[in-house]
């Protein structure tokens, strides 16, 4: 009973108001004006991701700001960074045990020494992309989240036909320094249930 209600608790807390203004109320980084999912996915997503969320946070308060989660359409994205591969593991673990989940993609590295070198090319690479999809117009930029890690892309998001997908990929693969693209963009028609 008590872990429900420090469940129930962490889920209002990181369901704050300041997640509405930058990412839309369900917090997966799609505007919910051009979100192509039903607002019963979007809802589902929302829920599966601060239940994730939550339990992560229950496993170590570390995990806080080392380690970053999102669902779209019952798909489950894990990225950041951990001490150990158990601790990996862990959570995989944990993401594939949420209510509704459809996959896992774990993109989760090993922790390494702080480079802040490193650290500040990755942002200005990121930086970059978050720029090349705003000044496109063929491109729906609020569909995406952007994460780079040692001059590699990850970008998550829907995308409305294949063309705007592989728009989104070139403009990655356009950037100076960029290693390796890698994109978990759903389609539209992929979605299990579509808006009208």
């Amino acid at each position: 009973m008590k872990n429900k209600i420090i469940i129930l608790l962490l889920t209002l807390f990181l369901s704050g108001c300041a997640g509405v203004a930058s990412k839309g109320i369900f917090g997966t980084g799609v505007s919910i004006a051009f979100d192509p999912r039903t607002v019963g996915t979007q809802v589902d997503d929302s829920i599966m991701q601060k239940n994730l969320s939550a339990r992560i946070l229950l496993l170590d308060k570390k995990y806080l700001l080392s380690v970053d989660s999102k669902v779209l359409d019952g798909r489950i994205f894990l990225t950041g960074k951990v001490e150990n591969p158990e601790e990996k593991l862990k959570l995989t673990k944990m993401a594939w045990e949420t209510n509704g989940v459809r996959s896992v993609r774990n993109d989760i590295k090993i922790k390494e020494e702080f480079n802040f070198k490193q650290s500040a090319k990755d942002i200005l690479i990121t930086s970059q992309l978050r720029a090349a999809l705003i000044f496109n117009k063929s491109i729906k930029a609020t569909n995406y989240q952007i994460d780079t890690y040692k001059k590699k892309i990850y970008v998550y998001g829907i995308s409305i036909t294949q063309e705007e997908k592989d728009m989104v990929i070139e403009e990655a693969k356009k950037i100076l320094d960029v290693e390796d693209v890698i994109a978990s963009i759903i389609l539209v028609s992929d979605l299990r249930i579509q808006k009208n």
